[in-house]
């Protein structure tokens, strides 16, 4: 259902589909994509628009599922948005109309007589789109059980679904594959089924352990090729003049999994991944299938050794296959090059902070330091890096948002990160630990609280809540950053210029670094040689005390003072004895 991307067929049906097929014939599996005759009727602009606020795509349908909180739904689309940018989308109450007819008209298109179980896939934003497609699906046929999965399932609020909703008849909580075999299984009356597998509304409640341990397959190398055929059936039967993005899967889980905030991971029982040979074999199947050349990872984290393995054999595969990933930041500007000669050509980096002491609380795992040489690497390597930083994290300090105001001086040059509020998330660690972060209570996410009537809620587990604390100091003192964030993005859409924002030209015994600038001409800087070589010596994070060593004729006052010189202009970034030349070379001419 929506709102999940348009452009790219689901991950989720596709490779269930193929599992089904794969392990039992006697299942006749479809996969249907609804969201593609949302995407067409209301625009490609405007469904992006939607599907990438999590909120306005769930008040909208909310105000369909439950009338009575319409003009309520209409608050949270038009707050979660912002005026500026709902003026750009077709009013509420003509989205809602849409909506409203577009899923008669489909299930008018589609006859579910012969239909045993029909699945649904839940991810963020897909809730209720996902609860008024199974009512409405249920009062033209009875006779269909309905199933939810997906990262939204996760065993409490999977239970609380089957409490709330008599619409909704089995709720698969992690990883998909066998319980939907062994469901389908069940339902054939196979008296030899695993009946654990899923959530069954006359079973509850089951312990969360039964439901996700032991139904994991455990060498993902195993699994079959997801199968895309129904989705580009569908697209080229809509007439949609476009060519997709197909989703692949390296990992599931994610091999850090300490972050604070996170609860991505809450459907797995362990990071799995792939061995780089399967992986390219994947990929070399599934271009000329659907003869696409762009590809999205799905991973939480690319597996890091596999990764490069498999980017160092697509670099001489000949084709210009592209693709997407989410990774995390690396101390090997080497490893940026070879990910992006085998076509890796944008990342998600979990950036998230510009405080050391932050950074910590959150466990990234990370220094402000190897976040803007994550940065700078991606540049110099041509790689396009997107990223969030976490604005009023429970706790934060003044001095932790100055020193971010500090740094986010530094990193203008950069592709600028987005401002993402903290917010609370059911399962994580600041969920599971609230105290230790300064969280005195949690409740229901005031949007939710607005969305779902009061008889439904407070029986409901949600994905998204709002924690008690600090809220208000922390939005007072973030207000800054935010307003830096704005000056950032502002000074990237105004540059006409293709050349890197802060970049240097290497002419032997000297370099010419140009810096561009808000609002005023680029400024030039000419270093020539003992300088040059030492601001060349720092393209990598580099000790201070290294840099007396390998240049042990300049003193440590003069190279104070060289250094000093070179912070004060934003040229080089230093942080606890490191610093970090900023510039990345331009490529030559005709390179």
């Amino acid at each position: 259902m929506p709102w999940a991307i348009f452009n790219r067929p689901s991950i989720q049906l596709g490779a269930l589909k193929s599992y089904l097929g794969a392990h039992d014939r006697t299942i006749d599996a479809a996969a249907f994509h609804p969201y593609l005759d949302v995407a067409q009727e209301i625009g490609f602009d405007a469904y992006r628009i939607i599907s990438e606020d999590n909120w306005a795509g769930e008040a909208l349908y909310c105000a369909l599922l439950f009338p009575g909180i319409r003009e309520k739904a209409r608050s949270v689309f038009l707050r979660s948005l912002g005026k500026k940018t709902a003026s750009l989308l077709p009013g509420f109450d003509r989205l809602c109309g849409q909506l409203n007819n577009l899923l008669d008209q489909w299930l008018e298109q589609h006859d579910f007589t012969g239909v045993s179980l029909a699945g649904f896939s839940v991810c963020f934003g897909q809730l209720p789109a996902t609860l008024l497609a199974c009512r409405r699906l249920k009062r033209q046929y009875p006779h269909v059980k309905t199933v939810l999965g997906g990262s939204t399932c996760i065993p409490e609020i999977g239970s609380s679904l089957l409490r709330n909703f008599s619409d909704i008849d089995y709720v698969i909580s992690g990883e998909g594959e066998r319980p939907l075999l062994e469901l389908c299984r069940h339902l054939q009356g196979r008296p030899d089924c695993d009946r654990a597998a899923f959530l069954r509304r006359d079973s509850l409640p089951h312990l969360p352990d039964e439901l996700t341990r032991d139904h994991e397959v455990h060498d993902l190398n195993t699994l079959p090729v997801p199968d895309y055929d129904d989705y580009f059936t569908e697209l080229k039967q809509s007439g949609l003049g476009f060519i997709p993005q197909l989703p692949v899967e390296f990992s599931r889980g994610c091999w850090w999994n300490k972050c604070a905030f996170c609860n991505l991971n809450l459907q797995w029982c362990g990071y799995r991944f792939k061995d780089s040979a399967r992986m390219q074999a994947e990929v070399e199947l599934l271009t000329p299938k659907y003869r696409c050349l762009d590809f999205a990872f799905t991973d939480n984290a690319l597996p890091p050794t596999q990764a490069d393995r498999f980017f160092t054999a697509m670099a001489d595969n000949g084709k210009d296959t592209r693709f997407f990933a989410e990774i995390r930041c690396t101390d090997k500007p080497e490893q940026y090059d070879r990910f992006h000669r085998g076509g890796l050509d944008s990342v998600q980096i979990g950036i998230e902070a510009f405080s050391n002491s932050l950074l910590k609380r959150m466990n990234k795992g990370a220094t402000v330091m190897d976040n803007l040489a994550a940065m700078k690497y991606c540049a110099a390597a041509g790689i396009r890096l997107d990223g969030n930083l976490i604005l009023e994290f429970p706790g934060s300090t003044e001095k932790e948002v100055a020193e971010t105001l500090r740094t986010l001086e530094f990193v203008l040059p950069f592709r600028p990160l987005t401002a993402a509020g903290f917010f609370l998330g059911h399962g994580s660690p600041v969920w599971n630990n609230p105290g230790k972060y300064g969280v005195k209570t949690i409740r229901h996410h005031p949007y939710n609280r607005l969305l779902y009537p009061d008889s439904i809620l407070s029986g409901l587990e949600l994905l998204i809540k709002q924690g008690h604390g600090d809220r208000g100091r922390q939005k007072t003192i973030w207000r800054p950053v935010r307003k830096k964030i704005r000056e950032w993005a502002a000074f990237h859409e105004n540059r006409a210029d293709k050349i890197p924002a802060l970049s240097y030209r290497n002419g032997g015994e000297f370099i010419i670094i140009r810096q561009a600038r808000p609002g005023r001409p680029a400024r030039h800087h000419r270093l020539t040689g003992m300088s040059a070589a030492i601001y060349l010596a720092c393209g990598n994070p580099v000790a201070i005390k290294s840099l007396l060593r390998d240049f042990n004729s300049v003193t440590e006052k003069v190279l104070t003072v060289f250094l000093d010189d070179l912070e004060n202009k934003k040229l080089l970034f230093r942080d606890g004895g490191m610093c970090l030349a900023l510039a990345v070379e331009q490529s030559p001419a005709g390179h």
